[in-house]
């Protein structure tokens, strides 16, 4: 899988990230945010291993995401706090996987429309 459309999903992610915050309040950024966390850790296993298949890549986002969330639980460094957050938050682990469960779609998506062939229409 080449890069350069793993790359384009990671920065729509970190952008939908931001829109999500500055377009609403409340719960909404917070529980999209945690899924979108996850999205953007899928990505990145993508990036660091392309071949990675989604099945292997979803459950290995969740699992990072959650030993995130349970570190919480013990004091996290200042300095890493905005990255790894500082509170832990039982409903967090839910969207994870739910951000985990989109990845792993839109990731499968793409590869099947990848493999469909390619047929041309005679101009009529």
């Amino acid at each position: 899988m080449s890069r350069l459309p793993v790359v384009l999903a990671a920065a729509l992610t970190i952008a939908a990230g931001l829109g999500v915050r500055l377009l609403w309040d409340g719960p909404v950024p917070k529980y999209a945010g945690d899924a979108l966390y996850t999205v953007l850790i899928y990505t990145l296993a993508v990036l660091i291993r392309p071949g990675i298949r989604p099945w292997a890549a979803a459950p290995a986002a969740t699992a990072l995401s959650w030993v995130i969330e349970f570190a919480q639980l013990a004091e996290i460094p200042a300095v890493l706090r905005p990255v790894l957050g500082s509170t832990f938050n039982p409903p967090d682990l839910f969207w994870y996987a739910v951000g985990a469960g989109a990845a792993w779609a839109a990731h499968t998506f793409w590869l099947r429309r990848r493999k469909q062939p390619h047929t041309s229409h005679p101009a009529g």
